[in-house]
């Protein structure tokens, strides 16, 4: 594992981090003896950086962390969560949450505390007249919290007036290849940096769209490279390629990735990637950016939809169409959509156009329009009716097993 200085805070982390917010589940749960053996692995290989958040798995994610590091490793790891501006309105509110916080993962202290998704200068305005900065040095003289930060999405400009006003330790950004120019970009990155701050990058692979199944396109490109790699291993490799990177977050919760994510954080130094290596990262980030027409990460934070849509499930299937030119979306959308796989339809045109996923939407995306071009493309005039039909129908089957029809 390679370590690097987390900016002017001098500790010396794992330069991958483990993110916490996609943990494996079973039905719907956290499955916390896998999780555990998952993050003691992790830690036995030189992982010292975790991240979570107040949030994530509804709450259940610090608590589980919280257990396993309880185990004997809290002290050879460093914990990050996260304060959601959302729920604030107060200092009481800051406060108990973060009370709150610190039961759940069985700690007296958070190593490294962020503000949770800061999307524009107003927001930190907001907070401020709340009491935001008093709470923080007034946690930092206590103890109880170690490091001031914060994540965000949003205007590169509102990112470096945020940066600039006040004595953060560290910050958070989205970067991928793909997003080099979107949010704080790689001007962000390079100008938190010259600051002192350490910068954390989340969302590496897109949420997992740079890697898995790819378009053809993006597959012939990456086979010219003298050395072969995986996707993931290009889009972390890329991203460790910036000395200014201190960490990378993966959120890990399968045990190959795990064991392939600890091998390249082995390896990746910066500047290391070579011109012609660069080239063609450059090459398939022009081919995704051509075919992907939403930019949705899967994180979820727009859930639960009001009227039941599942966004990210739907715009994934959009992606998918254009992406790896799919025949069979359509049928994929009526299955997973239509209420067969779940006890209810979650399909796009169930929008009430209420813009409560808007105002969650780290990606700031116009979700209620993409809904209505799922709507276009995917639904057609006929699906509703044969969702009923089928329903009806696989309804009346069970009935004739369960003998009550008869």
């Amino acid at each position: 594992m390679l370590y690097r200085q987390m900016g002017r805070t001098g500790d010396e982390l794992s330069i991958l981090g483990y993110g916490c917010m996609r943990l494996p589940c079973i039905k719907g749960k956290i499955d916390e003896i896998r999780t555990e053996a998952q993050i003691i692995s992790a830690v036995e290989k030189g992982v010292n950086y975790f991240d979570t958040a107040y949030l994530y798995h509804q709450g259940k994610s610090e608590v589980v962390l919280g257990k396993v590091l309880s185990k004997g490793y809290r002290d050879k790891v460093r914990i990050a969560t996260k304060l959601l501006p959302l729920l604030v309105n107060s200092r009481q509110d800051m406060e108990g949450i973060l009370s709150t916080q610190l039961k759940r993962l069985l700690t007296d202290h958070i190593d490294y505390y962020l503000i949770h998704s800061l999307i524009d200068r107003k927001t930190w305005d907001r907070l401020k007249e709340s009491g935001i900065i008093e709470f923080l040095e007034e946690e930092k003289r206590k103890g109880t919290i170690r490091h001031t930060g914060f994540s965000f999405h949003g205007d590169r400009n509102d990112f470096k007036a945020i940066v600039d006003d006040y004595p953060w330790e560290f910050c958070q950004i989205q970067l991928n290849y793909l997003d080099k120019d979107s949010q704080a970009g790689l001007e962000g990155l390079r100008y938190a940096a010259s600051k002192g701050l350490g910068v954390i990058i989340m969302e590496p692979l897109r949420g997992g769209n740079l890697v898995g199944k790819m378009p053809d396109e993006v597959r012939k490109i990456w086979e010219q490279a003298e050395i072969k790699r995986t996707p993931a291993e290009w889009a972390l490799r890329w991203l460790w390629n910036f000395p200014e990177v201190s960490i990378v977050l993966s959120g890990m919760n399968e045990e190959s990735h795990i064991e392939e994510n600890i091998r390249i954080a082995g390896e990746a130094s910066p500047n290391s990637l070579k011109p012609e290596e660069l080239a063609l990262v450059e090459k398939v980030r022009e081919v995704y950016g051509r075919l992907m027409k939403i930019g949705c990460t899967g994180c979820g934070y727009c859930l639960p939809c009001p009227s039941g849509v599942d966004i990210p499930t739907c715009f994934s299937l959009f992606n998918s169409k254009y992406l790896f030119n799919d025949k069979t979306v359509g049928f994929q959308y009526l299955l997973t959509t239509g209420g067969f796989a779940r006890s209810s339809p979650s399909y796009a045109s169930l929008c009430r156009d209420c813009g409560k996923c808007e105002k969650k939407c780290p990606q700031q995306l116009p979700v209620r329009e993409n809904l209505k071009k799922v709507t276009r493309e995917l639904q057609g005039p006929f699906m509703k009716p044969l969702i009923w039909v089928a329903r009806q129908y696989l309804g009346f089957r069970r009935l004739l097993k369960s003998g009550k029809g008869s």
